[in-house]
């Protein structure tokens, strides 16, 4: 009897590394043992999280994806990922010109083709209200906010990019206490559905750097939504300018958020790594 196999290509964004599946053809999504196996860097392919690519679910889309964390649970939106499955489907072909949609799990995405392998996509526009992100305990939207965590009043700004984010201003990003500090925000009954918890520098108006420890996933080497989520906090305190690169770990991302009622949108690279059969 041959075994199933299943096509897969390695793709990254800045290194936030993914695993693209094509399930157009109706193949079903990942269950939580077959996304583990994907995700582990000892045993599987490897990655932050995987991509499905699906039929589109609005008119004006090419192609819709899901995101998937290593343990078999959902994301709402990952910016890396949305440029990595534009890259993917201009190579398959799917995509006339240099300007498209996409569907993420949230929204539809207008995504710009750009030279030398980057891409602009739109991520819609922020949610700072505290029921939205959500972040309980606080009845209005506040540029800062503290909570008592461990002895010490933790400040820091919050929103969501469809997915909820905490956005700390350190003073060196290099010692920030991003492996403490992550896991404690993230369990804190404060974010009921946990948060993606960044950790920002700002060198001047014009470039932060970052760094992000994600939900189902830990410290990555980048994070679309975090860069976001962190310029955007950033230039609502007039620390940085309304077009601004973020450099994380594994690269720089620009965004431009023109005023507070526009749409970010996201620039940054896309790389293939590999294409591979996963025997299941």
């Amino acid at each position: 009897m041959v075994e199933p196999r299943l096509r897969f290509t390695k793709m990254h964004g800045a290194g936030n590394d993914f695993v693209v599946l094509d399930l157009r053809d109706g193949t079903p999504p990942p269950d939580a043992a077959l996304a583990a196996q994907l995700a582990d860097r000892h045993r599987g392919v490897g990655c932050d999280q995987i991509l499905t690519i699906e039929p589109p679910r609005s008119e004006a889309a090419v192609a819709a994806y899901r995101i998937w964390n290593a343990d078999g649970s959902t994301s709402q939106q990952c910016g890396n990922g949305a440029r990595c499955v534009a890259a993917w489907l201009v190579r398959d072909g799917a995509v006339q010109g240099d300007a498209f949609v996409i569907d993420s799990p949230l929204r539809s995405h207008a995504v710009q083709r750009l030279d030398g392998g980057h891409y602009a996509v739109a991520m819609g526009r922020p949610e700072f209200a505290p029921e939205r992100i959500p972040l309980a305990g606080f009845p209005h939207a506040r540029e800062e906010y503290a909570l008592p965590l461990q002895g010490e009043s933790l400040r820091f700004g919050a929103v969501s990019m469809g997915n909820p984010h905490a956005v700390l201003e350190v003073g060196l990003l290099d010692a920030a206490p991003v492996e403490r500090l992550g896991p404690l925000l993230q369990q804190h009954a404060t974010f009921p559905e946990s948060v993606n918890v960044g950790f920002a520098q700002v060198l001047d108006e014009g470039h932060a750097r970052l760094r992000v420890f994600e939900r189902g996933v830990g410290e990555t080497l980048a994070c679309g939504s975090g860069a976001c989520a962190a310029a955007v906090v950033l230039m609502q305190r007039g620390r940085l300018r309304r077009d601004a690169v973020i450099s994380l770990p594994g690269g720089d991302l620009r965004i431009q958020w023109p005023d507070d009622g526009a749409e970010i949108v996201m620039s940054g690279p896309t790389a293939f790594v590999f294409d591979g059969e996963w025997t299941a």
